[in-house]
């Protein structure tokens, strides 16, 4: 992996703001990913060894420990997001002065819009998993720290939406019908499905709130 998360917040956010092409909308989405995962290990690290919450400490830790897998996959697909991108400026950049040039640029072009597709596809599939476990958390965490829950579910399913915004950029792009229906197929499965678990949490989220 690349040094970028390395780099301090002050410095991410200065770079996200200047008018340098990376990192763009799907690296920070897959970063705000990152902070909602966080949210819900949070929540976990509050749970687990509370002896009131003792009959679910499996549960946690099985929560706790896939967050922290999905964590190091979420950086390890910002470094890619931002490295398809370059791909296809690279491809975008290739000379179109002949027509064999042309074929030759169009065929680059593909490659880096799938590569530039399935990425963030990939980002949205693991906020999903994320908003998943945050579900199950809801239920069975600490009930001082269960807001935080909520926050989790808000802003990973925030993440998931601005990612896919991405990959339907593209579909008009891609020249591989079957491809781009099958992706469009994707995204709006991945909405629905993200919507319904949230607003599932967020009821357990505020029910356990009022008690």
């Amino acid at each position: 992996m690349g040094d970028f998360f390395n780099k301090s917040l002050r410095e991410i956010i200065e770079l996200s703001a200047s008018s340098a092409p990376v990192p763009g909308g799907g690296s920070i989405s897959a970063i705000v990913a990152c902070l909602g995962a966080a949210m819900t290990a949070m929540v976990c690290n509050l749970t687990a060894g509370k002896e009131k919450y003792r009959d679910f400490e499996p549960h946690v830790q099985e929560i706790n420990n896939s967050l922290s897998s999905l964590l190091t996959k979420l950086e390890y697909l910002v470094e890619e997001d931002m490295a398809e991108f370059q791909h296809f400026m690279t491809a975008y950049r290739l000379p179109r002065d002949t027509e064999e040039q042309k074929a030759v640029r169009e065929e680059a072009l593909q490659r880096a819009l799938r590569g530039s597709t399935e990425i963030p596809l990939e980002i949205a599939r693991t906020c999903l998993v994320i908003l998943q476990l945050t579900r199950r958390l809801s239920g069975i965490g600490n009930k001082m720290a269960i807001s935080d829950a909520g926050v989790a579910a808000t802003v990973t399913e925030a993440a998931l939406n601005s990612v896919l915004l991405t990959a339907s950029g593209n579909v008009p792009l891609i020249k591989d019908a079957g491809y781009a229906e099958r992706v469009a197929a994707e995204i709006t499965s991945l909405t629905a499905e993200a919507g319904q678990i949230k607003e599932e949490t967020m009821n357990v989220v505020r029910e356990r709130m009022k008690n």
